[in-house]
């Protein structure tokens, strides 16, 4: 080989430096090559996905500070924060985990959870919707011989956590399990709202989930500090899960019935999200992958998308943008997608919360920015403790050698016993018992005027819907545990059922009355519901009453008339 190298370059001449150099490398073995091609990828590959495995070496695997951001005169901070241990060691990750692409690849892909099943319930929406609220209770993880099928006695006062999984996620979620499993282990209850069409549970209403819908959540919160009014209630959201808390933390303020709560990589302001998630070529996998999620999700509910949404453009949707625009925006009535980012968004209502809340996100998070944290809004409210860490990727936070553990598992775990145990728990602000009386519009409000064709007059009410209501799942899914079903309470009447069965029962006790009377008797019912639709009525009473009280009136002027004038007059 060299020398017939050596031979074309004597045929060449000698002259061209670059054949000097070609005649050079091809000496080198090709062996050599190969391993700089590998050295080289293996550096891109390093910085591509952002490993931290040599950073970590050099400093001796101490791992990365917990940033603490809160108020100065916080008692969140000093009275709980400051006594929670994990929060203020060090984080270290899985050293063959170091990069949180692979953090967060792996969390998806296997995750390790804990194998346990859970007790299902159906929790019934207002609309129509239907829930699945899954269980985990201490009992079914500490060995305890009670029965799994009993149900929880209203008068228990063991805490609950309620948990909120994030996007196209449910409760058979690695980082969902991880945190009941862990919770339960250490003598609570632990319950998992699962979204619409989610945790194999069919919609059926026309409502669906979105980044930014509160009332499912408040009306399970609801209903929990119904049924158990003295265990307290603690909330964790995770990623689209923590900003719908935040949300409905901020919305309803000190009317919020929840001890204390936690959000877990919350994506905070998604319109600074979506710029983010489409920026970069990793971005764009998750942008993808994410989009794929949802189309799934809408393929469940084919039907229902394919009437109130545009079912062709989700089938062609490549980003999460692509599927808000389709489909979310269409279904939330939301003028652009742009729009339901913003009104969805919950780092506008960080200020308003007035729960004990903590917030964990990681500064490596390659789907939730750290752009979009809002650190002064944080700093400003004295409920809000804000942690952050370098690592983590995307609620994985992995940590052990053999990544049997999630950090913030165990940050969340001792976080929540340290505020039950102090004097912070936040307490639902009970409302007056005479609100005053708002009329925003006589249109919304009621109650409405129906005339019979006898002249009976009656309220008509605003027509109520039908109240949330839990069911017990008969049939058991896969990996879940049946429990036989609560007795049925009886559902309070509204105002405009009472006032009706009023009415009913008066027209049976009593004989047929006058034009008058009726009137007389449904303004004295009436009075006692809206003493603004009184005047109405009451000019109504005078109009239909007319007839009788003008000849009344017109025959005692006659006969005053007779009598004070006199007969001549008359006669002219």
């Amino acid at each position: 080989m060299h020398k017939m190298v050596a031979d074309w370059w004597g045929l060449a001449g000698g002259s061209n430096p670059y054949l000097v150099l070609l005649s050079d490398l091809l000496l080198i073995p090709i062996s050599h090559y190969l391993l700089a091609f590998l050295a080289i990828s293996a550096v891109f590959v390093y910085r591509f996905l952002e490993f931290h495995f040599l950073h970590d070496l050099l400093t001796g695997f101490r791992g990365c500070s917990v940033a603490l951001t809160y108020h100065s005169s916080s008692l969140i901070y000093h009275d709980v924060v400051s006594k929670c241990r994990v929060l203020h060691s060090r984080y270290l990750v899985t050293p063959w985990l170091s990069s949180p692409h692979l953090q967060t690849v792996f969390l998806s892909i296997s995750g390790r959870a804990p194998p346990f099943n859970y007790r299902r319930k159906l929790f019934y929406l207002s609309d129509g919707g239907t829930i699945a609220l899954d269980w985990l209770m201490n009992s079914d993880v500490l060995g305890s011989n009670i029965d799994r099928t009993s149900a929880i006695p209203e008068d228990n006062i063991t805490p609950i956590v309620l948990a909120i999984p994030g996007l196209t996620s449910d409760s058979e979620s690695p980082y969902i399990k991880h945190l009941a499993f862990n919770t339960a282990q250490k003598g609570w209850n632990v319950v998992v709202t699962n979204h619409r069409g989610l945790g194999g549970v069919s919609i059926t209403s026309d409502c669906f989930y979105n980044a930014g819908w509160t009332e499912d959540l408040r009306a399970v919160i609801n209903h929990l500090h119904h049924e158990y009014p003295k265990a307290p209630l603690f909330v964790v959201g995770t990623s689209i899960g923590a900003n719908i808390l935040v949300k409905y933390l901020g919305e309803d303020g000190d009317s919020v019935p929840v001890a204390g709560a936690v959000a877990i990589c919350s994506p905070w302001d998604l319109l600074i999200g979506d710029r983010f998630i489409s920026r970069r070529l990793l971005q764009k996998i998750y942008d993808r992958a994410l989009a794929i999620g949802l189309q799934g999700y809408a393929q469940l509910h084919q039907p229902i998308y394919s009437r109130l949404a545009n079912w062709e453009g989700i089938k062609k949707s490549r980003s999460i943008r692509d599927f808000d625009h389709h489909a979310t925006r269409l279904v939330g009535k939301f003028e652009t997608v742009d729009t339901y980012y913003r009104r969805c968004s919950s780092a506008s209502y960080v200020g308003n919360v007035s729960v004990p809340l903590l917030c964990i996100s990681a500064l490596d998070d390659p789907v939730c920015t750290r752009e979009a944290i809002p650190w002064d809004e944080c700093r400003a409210n004295t409920n809000i403790v804000l942690a952050t860490t370098e690592r983590g990727g995307h609620l994985a936070f992995f940590e052990g050698l053999t990544a049997a553990g999630i950090w913030w598992v165990r940050a969340v775990d001792e976080f929540l016993k340290v505020l039950h145990s102090s004097q912070h728990m936040h307490v639902k602000k009970v409302a007056s018992s005479n609100p005053p009386l708002i009329v925003d519009s006589s249109i919304d409000q009621g109650p409405y005027v129906n005339i019979a064709e006898d002249g009976m007059v009656a309220a008509v009410g605003n027509e109520q819907i039908e109240e949330n209501r839990v069911e017990d799942v008969h049939e058991p899914g896969e990996g879940k545990i049946s429990v036989e079903q609560d007795e049925q309470r009886p559902q309070p009447k509204s105002d405009s059922d009472s006032l009706a069965s009023m009415v009913q029962s008066s027209q049976q006790a009593t004989t047929p009355l006058g034009v008058t009377a009726r009137v007389r008797r449904c303004l004295d019912l009436l009075s006692r519901q809206s003493r603004w639709s009184l005047w109405l009525l009451v000019y109504i009473a005078i109009v239909t009453s007319w007839p009788v009280v003008g000849s009344v009136l017109q025959i005692a002027l006659q006969k005053k008339r007779r009598s004070v004038l006199p007969g001549a007059i008359l006669k002219r």
